[in-house]
């Protein structure tokens, strides 16, 4: 799942819009995209999508502390979505906690249990940053991890959170790459911040493609416009494919072998290892 656009739960028509797209998760947002009077509103909407919404879809709820949990639960089981998001989670705690009130739910609706995953946005708090180590065996819904920088800023006191030449600061950077550990460490999808800079394409492009040639496999979006670029980003290229390719079937002409040279370097079990989850990422995407 490469790209996972948020849409407001309060906006009908924006809704309508998202299902349009190519996204391969549309998240109906019940947290920070609606305001407070309207998040019964919003529940609603999301309970409404239910019929016309792609097999991918997800609900971000508030947050556990936020007193609104038991009522976006409540949603989040009549909707049955594939996912829900679970923002400002601060550890695998945090997993358990919403996956023991998802099987209540699930059973009181009549779901099978471990019916709706979980998506984490493992970095909008100070503390969740100590934390990020603890997703592994937190449990087995969890299938994506997502960093964001907006409401970290907020938690730190920062001013900003990137250098004049567009780098992330440091304590950013720290975020990314936590996240990028952590997501792996507990096998989890780890996926990049959202790109807020609304119509530079060329920015956008050049993160995901940073991203994914980091080990991200995935990026979070805030207008459909954006989607068709992360796609394209985030699937592996025919170039990748055949390369890919060839280190396995050299892998498999020579199965006892460590090391093996081609086209004059050195390729070992770590390179075949790499091919092989590539090469499954391009069969589950139709590559």
């Amino acid at each position: 799942m490469r790209s996972w656009l948020f849409v407001p739960a309060d906006s009908e028509r924006k809704i309508e819009k998202a299902f349009l797209t190519e996204a391969d998760v549309v998240i109906l947002d019940l947290e920070d995209s609606v305001a407070p009077v309207r998040k019964a509103f919003a529940r609603d909407c999301a309970l409404a999508a239910r019929d016309m919404a792609p097999a991918r879809t997800a609900i971000r709820i508030n947050a556990l502390d936020s007193g609104m949990v038991d009522a976006d639960i409540a949603t989040v089981a009549a909707a049955a979505p594939a996912l829900v998001v679970l923002p400002k989670a601060e550890g695998g705690a945090s997993v358990a906690e919403l996956a023991a009130r998802l099987a209540v739910a699930e059973a009181e609706a009549g779901l099978a249990e471990g019916a709706i995953g979980i998506m984490a946005i493992v970095t909008e708090t100070a503390s969740s940053l100590f934390q990020l180590g603890t997703y592994a065996d937190s449990s087995t819904r969890l299938c994506a991890m997502g960093w964001g920088a907006e409401d970290l800023s907020t938690a730190l006191g920062a001013s900003r959170t990137r250098c004049a030449d567009t780098r992330l600061t440091g304590a950013f950077a720290l975020a990314r790459t936590l996240t990028l550990a952590g997501a792996h460490a507990a096998a989890a999808s780890p996926l990049d911040a959202v790109f807020t800079a609304l119509g530079d394409n060329a920015g956008l492009k050049a993160e995901c493609e940073a991203a994914a040639a980091d080990g991200f496999l995935g990026k979070m979006s805030i207008h459909p416009a954006q989607v068709p670029i992360i796609n394209t980003a985030f699937t592996p290229s025919a170039a990748a494919v055949n390369a890919a390719e060839r280190i396995v079937a050299a892998f498999d002409a020579a199965p006892d072998a460590g090391v093996l040279s081609l086209d004059g370097k050195m390729v070992d079990r770590p390179h075949l290892a790499n091919a092989q989850r590539l090469l499954a990422r391009a069969r589950a995407l139709g590559v």
